[in-house]
C-alpha cells in the first residue's frame, strides 16, 4: 500500500499532500474507443498504446502541442493499419473520452485540505483548467502543478520541487499520492513519503483517516 513511508512519533508524518489527478481522482472511460477498435479489427488499447508512447505523449504533456494535434499524431500512426477515415475516428474518440471524478477520494482530499496544504502534481493536457471546471473540482487543491505549465513532466526531480515550493513545506515533510511506482519511486528518492494508490482504501492509513469515518 504505502512505499517508503517513515513514521512520526508526534503528529502526521507530513505536513503536505502533493497528489496525482490521473487514475487517482479522475478515471476516463474509454468504452467507445474500445468499441470502434473491435470494430476496425483492432486490439483493445492499441489507440492508448500509441498515444501514451513517450514519443507521442510527452510533447502533449510538456505544453507543445495541442490535444488535436495530439489526436492527429495518434492517426497518422494508426492510418496505414485501418485506413486515414477510421484513424481520425479513433484519435478522436480518445482525445474527447468522457471522464469523472471518484468521489470517495474526492471527499478523502477535501478532508486533507482542510487540515494541510494539498497540491495536484500532474502531466496534464493544455486543458487542465477547463477539465477542472467540468470535474466541478476548481477548489480542490490549495495548489495545481500541471506538466503542460511548467513545461516538465513526472518523474523529473523538478517537477516534485515546484509542488513542493508551492506547497511551502520541505520535501521531506510531503507525502506523494501516485498510481504510477515510477512516479513514486522518484519521489521517495527526493525524500518524500510516497504511496502507491490503487484503491481509495489505500490512502486512509496515509492520510490518518479511520476507514469508519469515510
Amino acid at each position: 500500500m504505502t512505499h517508503g513511508v517513515r513514521t512520526a512519533t508526534h503528529g502526521p508524518a507530513f505536513d503536505a499532500v502533493l497528489c496525482d489527478l490521473d487514475n487517482v481522482v479522475r478515471f476516463y472511460d474509454v468504452r467507445h474507443l474500445a468499441a470502434l477498435e473491435r470494430a476496425a479489427g483492432l486490439p483493445e488499447g492499441t489507440t492508448e498504446d500509441i498515444a501514451y508512447a513517450p514519443e507521442t505523449d510527452l510533447p502533449l504533456l510538456l505544453g507543445r502541442i495541442t490535444l488535436e494535434e495530439w489526436a492527429e499524431t495518434v492517426a497518422r500512426a494508426l492510418a496505414g493499419r485501418v485506413g486515414e477515415a477510421t484513424a481520425r475516428e479513433l484519435g478522436r474518440a480518445l482525445a474527447e473520452a468522457p471522464f469523472h471524478a471518484d468521489e470517495a477520494v474526492v471527499a478523502l482530499l477535501r478532508r486533507v485540505r482542510a487540515r494541510v496544504p494539498l497540491v495536484l502534481v500532474t502531466n496534464a493536457t493544455p486543458r487542465l483548467a477547463d477539465d477542472l471546471a467540468a470535474l466541478g473540482l476548481t477548489d480542490l487543491a490549495h495548489h495545481v502543478v500541471s506538466s503542460a505549465v511548467e513545461g516538465v513532466a513526472k518523474p523529473d526531480p523538478a517537477i516534485y520541487r515546484i509542488a513542493a515550493a508551492r506547497a511551502g513545506v520541505p520535501m521531506d515533510r510531503c507525502l506523494f499520492v501516485d498510481d504510477s511506482r515510477e512516479n513514486v519511486d522518484a519521489a521517495v528518492a527526493l525524500g518524500m513519503t510516497g504511496v502507491h494508490f490503487r484503491q481509495p482504501s489505500d490512502l486512509h492509513g496515509p492520510f490518518g483517516i479511520d476507514r469508519r469515518e469515510s
